[in-house]
């Protein structure tokens, strides 16, 4: 597991009772991932927008990779259970990490269906990933 250096930015604090992040017990905690305590507001506006501006399949699988290494936050985005019509169709899952702001948990998400809307081949290419549009 990853410590942060003591000179590392840290995300502030949310109002009491507005989140259930657990960012204290976090802290309180020694020897556990801080990585997700990087993410400050600042910056999270900053990785929000750039999942806005998706380019390709391989452009988002290389947001995946970098927000796991740099934050511990593990995103799945794959075609959903049922029939796939619209960009809500894809499901979009972020693993329970303590320390993500409720807030977070649900913004990045929805970056990423913005992104998909804005550039819908993106979203053929995943469902062709998947073997959904394959020709039989």
């Amino acid at each position: 597991m990853t410590t942060l250096a003591p000179l590392a930015p840290l995300r502030s604090p949310c109002p009491p009772g507005a989140c259930d992040c657990g960012r204290e017990s976090l802290l309180e905690t020694p020897g556990t991932d801080l990585r997700i305590l990087r993410l400050t507001r600042e910056q999270e506006k900053i990785l929000l927008a750039r999942l806005e501006q998706l380019k390709d399949l391989a452009d988002l699988r290389h947001l995946q990779n970098r927000m796991y290494e740099q934050l511990g936050v593990r995103v799945e985005v794959a075609p959903g259970f049922h029939e796939v019509r619209t960009m809500l169709g894809i499901d979009i899952q972020i693993a329970e990490l303590p320390g993500m702001c409720r807030k977070t948990r649900k913004s990045i998400p929805a970056a990423i269906r913005r992104g998909l809307n804005n550039h819908p081949e993106i979203a053929f290419e995943l469902l062709n990933a998947h073997d959904l549009l394959r020709d039989t």
